[in-house]
C-alpha cells in the first residue's frame, strides 16, 4: 500500500502520480452518486457472502466500514479518481487489505454505470412527480375557466374564439405526453448491470439477480458488454427531459405574451421589477423556464456527441456523459415546479379575454361553416367570407356587409341560405364556442368529457408512481435488513 493516501489503492504507484491525475479526478462530482455506491457496495458484498465468495466475518467488517464511510460523509473520502475508487481506498485504511475484497467480481465499469442508474431513476421520478403536479394545475384552473372565453391564434394571429379551460387542457394533454415518456425512461433506467464486469463478465459464481432484487432494479441486462458500456438510458432520459423543457418553454411563451396583452397577471411572487422602473411587472420566472429549454437541448446534443464516436465497451468519455442528464433533471424539474406555481396563481382577465374573443372577425369560420351545412360548398362559402372580411378593411364585417358579398359571390341573398338568428349567433364568441361540440373542442360540454378522462389519467399516473416508489422503497429496507445480518 503507498504511503501517499493521495495515491489512493487502487491505481497503485505506476498510475499514482502526474499532472493528469487531477484531469482524471470526478471525485468531487461524484457527490451526487455516493450514496448509491455505498448501496451498490452493500449489496454487492451481501451476494458476495451469500454465494460463498466472501466469508461471513469479512463480509461484515466491510459493511461495517462502509457505514463508517457512509457516517464521515463524501468530503472525508480520500483522494482518488473517481468515489467508487475513494470509497474502496476508505474501506481499505479501516480494515486493511481484507477490504479490497468488497471489490470481488466487479469492475469499476459495471460499478459506475450501476451506481448511475440507481440515483437517475430517484431522480426522473421526481421530475414525474412536477410533471404531475404541474398537470394537477392546469386542470384546476381549467375547471374554474370552462367557459371563460378568449381568443384563439395560430400565427399569433386571432384566429377562432376558444375558452382557457380549452386553452390550458392543450398543455395538460402535451405534460401527459411528457410524463409517459419519463416513466417509459425510468423502466428502462431500472435494469441493473451489476455483475457484468468490466464487459466480459466474470468467473466467479455471482448471482445478478440477487443484487438486481436488493438494489430495486426491475431486471438484469443480459449481454454483459452492452451493460458495461450502454448509455443510452441517459440519451432517452434526456430526450424526454428536453421534450418537456420544450412543452414548458411553450407555455412560458404563452402566458408571457398574455401578460403582455393584459390577458393575465401573474402572482408577484412569479414576476419581478425592474431596477430602475418601479411600475415595471416582469414574468421573469417564465422567461428562465423558457430558456431552461436551451440549456437541455444543449445536453442533449453534447451528450449524442460524446456517444457517438465511441467503440464498444467501456470508454472514459462517459466520465462526461451523466453529467449532461443529472443538470438537465434538475433544472427540468425546477423549471416544472416554477411553471405549475405561476398557473395555480395567475389571475384571468375574463373581462378583456371576452371582449378581444371575437377580434379579427375570428368567427368567421361559423359563418362559412352554416353556408356549408345549408349546402354550399365549403371552398365557396371560404371564399364568400373572406370577401367579406376584406372589405370591412380590418374590422369585423357586419351583417349588412355579409349579405351585400353573398349578392356579389353567390348571386343571391345570404338569408336565402341561413337565418338571421343562426349568424347572429355565429358571429358571437360565446355561442362560437359553444357549437364547436365535437370530440375535443372547446364547448364547455365538450371540455367537461375531457376533464374527466383527464383526472382519470392523472390518477392513473400517480399511481404508477406510488408503485415505483414503493418498489424502491421495498428494496431498501429488504437490503437495509440483509446487512444486519452480518453485524
Amino acid at each position: 500500500m503507498s504511503e501517499d493516501p493521495s495515491e489512493g489503492v487502487v491505481r497503485r504507484d505506476r498510475f499514482s502520480g502526474g499532472p493528469a491525475r487531477g484531469f482524471l479526478s470526478s471525485l468531487a462530482a461524484d457527490e451526487r452518486i455516493f450514496q448509491a455506491d455505498l448501496a451498490v457496495d452493500r449489496a454487492h458484498v451481501v451476494m458476495l457472502a451469500e454465494q460463498d465468495i466472501v466469508d461471513d466475518d469479512t463480509a461484515g467488517e466491510i459493511l461495517a466500514a462502509l457505514d463508517d464511510v457512509e457516517s464521515a460523509g463524501h468530503g472525508a473520502l480520500p483522494d482518488g479518481e473517481d468515489v467508487h475508487e475513494a470509497i474502496e481506498s476508505a474501506v481499505i485504511d479501516r480494515m486493511g487489505a481484507d477490504g479490497g475484497k468488497m471489490h470481488t467480481a466487479r469492475s469499476r465499469n459495471d460499478e459506475v454505470a450501476t451506481c448511475i442508474r440507481y440515483r437517475l431513476r430517484e431522480d426522473v421520478l421526481g421530475v414525474v412527480e412536477n410533471t404531475i403536479a404541474l398537470r394537477e394545475a392546469l386542470v384546476s384552473v381549467a375547471e374554474k375557466h370552462t367557459e371563460t372565453v378568449m381568443p384563439g391564434y395560430t400565427h399569433l394571429q386571432p384566429a377562432q374564439p376558444t375558452t382557457v379551460a380549452h386553452y390550458l387542457l392543450s398543455y395538460e394533454a402535451a405534460v401527459a405526453r411528457d410524463t409517459a415518456r419519463l416513466l417509459d425512461a425510468y423502466d428502462r433506467i431500472n435494469q441493473s448491470p451489476l455483475g457484468a464486469a468490466a464487459f466480459a463478465g466474470t468467473p466467479f459464481d455471482v448471482d445478478r439477480e440477487r443484487t438486481a432484487e436488493l438494489l430495486g432494479f426491475d431486471s438484469v441486462m443480459t449481454n454483459s458488454m452492452d451493460a458495461s458500456a450502454a448509455r443510452d438510458f441517459l440519451a432517452e432520459t434526456l430526450s424526454a427531459l428536453a421534450t418537456h423543457a420544450t412543452t414548458l418553454s411553450g407555455l412560458a411563451e404563452d402566458v408571457v405574451i398574455f401578460a403582455n396583452k393584459g390577458y393575465v397577471d401573474l402572482d408577484d411572487d412569479y414576476s419581478s421589477t425592474s431596477s430602475i422602473m418601479p411600475q415595471k411587472k416582469n414574468p421573469d420566472t417564465l422567461e428562465l423556464v423558457r430558456g431552461t429549454a436551451g440549456d437541455a437541448v444543449g445536453g442533449l446534443t453534447g451528450l449524442l456527441t460524446t456517444l457517438k464516436g465511441l467503440p464498444r465497451a467501456y470508454n472514459r468519455d462517459l466520465q462526461r456523459a451523466h453529467g449532461h442528464a443529472f443538470d438537465a433533471v434538475d433544472a427540468v424539474g425546477n423549471a416544472t415546479d416554477v411553471a405549475g406555481g405561476a398557473v395555480a396563481t395567475a389571475t384571468w382577465n375574463t373581462e378583456i379575454l371576452a371582449a378581444e374573443a371575437a377580434d379579427g372577425f375570428s368567427t368567421a369560420t361559423g359563418v362559412a361553416d352554416l353556408l356549408a351545412m345549408a349546402g354550399l360548398p365549403f371552398r365557396t362559402a371560404h371564399e364568400m367570407v373572406a370577401e367579406a372580411a376584406a372589405e370591412a378593411n380590418g374590422e369585423n364585417p357586419t351583417v349588412a356587409t355579409l349579405d351585400a358579398v353573398a349578392e356579389e359571390v353567390l348571386g343571391a341573398s345570404l338569408w336565402e341560405y341561413v337565418n338571421r338568428d343562426a349568424v347572429d349567433a355565429a358571429l358571437d364568441p360565446t355561442q362560437s364556442v359553444a357549437s364547436r361540440d365535437s370530440q375535443g373542442g372547446p364547448a364547455p360540454s365538450a371540455v367537461a368529457d375531457d376533464l374527466d378522462a383527464v383526472v382519470s389519467a392523472l390518477d392513473s399516473d400517480t399511481a404508477a408512481l406510488a408503485t415505483r416508489r414503493d418498489a424502491l422503497a421495498a428494496a431498501d429496507e429488504q437490503l437495509a435488513t440483509e446487512v444486519t445480518r452480518y453485524d
